[in-house]
């Protein structure tokens, strides 16, 4: 079960993916086709035992509906376990229900970069790093309690201060998840340390990813009190600030950004409206800031300064 969900989290997308890259092809724009309900179960019955699925009934096949090509059919695939969790993709299947094909449709003719239009996302008056006119700009969303978001931190502040110095602008979009206690308060924190002084938040951000394992919903205040003489800001109006419905409305409106754009696990980055999710490998993440950098001239490149 473990290794089949963690192949579907990859996967996780290609559902979205298709119905982006196949217009008319999606079960929201197409009819469904009729499926024999014996084929339905026998299908279910071999997913379950290739890949030790404890019961047939956590996983769950949604309609049938033809793809653009001939013979092929797609339908969604969801797979749970026993506490709750699901995860989805898309499942390609022929006629008979005898072949098939987990994973992603791809049209070729498209954008290969699943590029995201950041239009409606809120980036004014955000915490940032790099300069204002850089050519390439990263949005994440992250949430301070989340270990692979402290990792991401010191790749994102090298790519921002030293393999792209001059050419990367980072701008930070909380998105606490609810499975983290203290991460909403942490955001708030950090947001208006930032409103006081704006270089702050960044010690705030650092603070926060290097002590996750001490820190706790009892004594984080006593940490942002800490914070705050440090850095020498006022600490009552950071903690009225911290308690206020525009703080929290603030970091609400992050969090839908996010939903908006299908953010669902932290870190998630967007380089030039291009996602990548989850801990940032290095060659990865320089690769798409390289090609981001070529396409805006043929002479940029990454340098070490």
């Amino acid at each position: 079960m473990c290794a089949f969900v963690g192949a579907l989290m990859l996967l996780g997308a290609s559902r979205a993916a298709f119905a982006q890259n196949a217009p008319g092809a999606s079960p929201a724009a197409a009819a469904a086709v009729a499926t024999d309900p014996a084929k339905d179960a026998a299908l279910k019955t071999y997913l379950q035992k290739h890949f030790k699925i404890p019961s047939a009934d956590l996983i769950k096949l949604g309609p049938a509906f033809k793809t653009p090509i001939e013979g092929l059919y797609a339908r969604q695939l969801i797979v749970g376990n026993e506490a709750g969790q699901t995860v989805s993709t898309t499942l390609f299947f022929d006629k008979d229900e005898t072949k098939a094909i987990i994973g992603q449709y791809i049209d070729t003719s498209m954008e290969p970069w699943g590029r995201v239009n950041m239009g409606a996302v809120s980036l004014d008056d955000r915490p940032t790093q790099g300069p204002a006119d850089a050519p390439v700009t990263i949005v994440e969303f992250a949430d301070f309690e989340c270990p692979f978001c402290a990792h991401a931190f010191s790749v994102i502040e090298t790519l921002v201060n030293t393999t792209y110095k001059g050419k990367v602008k980072v701008i930070f979009k909380a998105y606490p998840l609810n499975v983290h206690p203290w991460a909403i308060k942490a955001a708030e924190a950090a947001e208006c340390a930032r409103l006081q002084n704006p270089t702050a938040f960044w010690d705030f951000a650092r603070y926060f990813y290097t002590n996750q394992g001490s820190i706790t919903v009892k004594n984080i205040q006593d940490d942002v009190d800490k914070l705050a003489k440090a850095q020498k800001l006022d600490a009552p109006s950071l903690k009225a600030c911290m308690d206020s419905a525009q703080t929290e409305a603030r970091i609400k409106q992050d969090q839908t950004d996010g939903n908006a754009i299908r953010v669902s696990s932290t870190p998630t980055f967007f380089v030039n409206g291009i996602p990548v999710v989850g801990l940032p490998d290095g060659k990865v993440i320089e690769f798409v800031i390289n090609s981001e950098l070529a396409g805006k001239s043929p002479s940029a490149s990454a340098t070490n300064e």
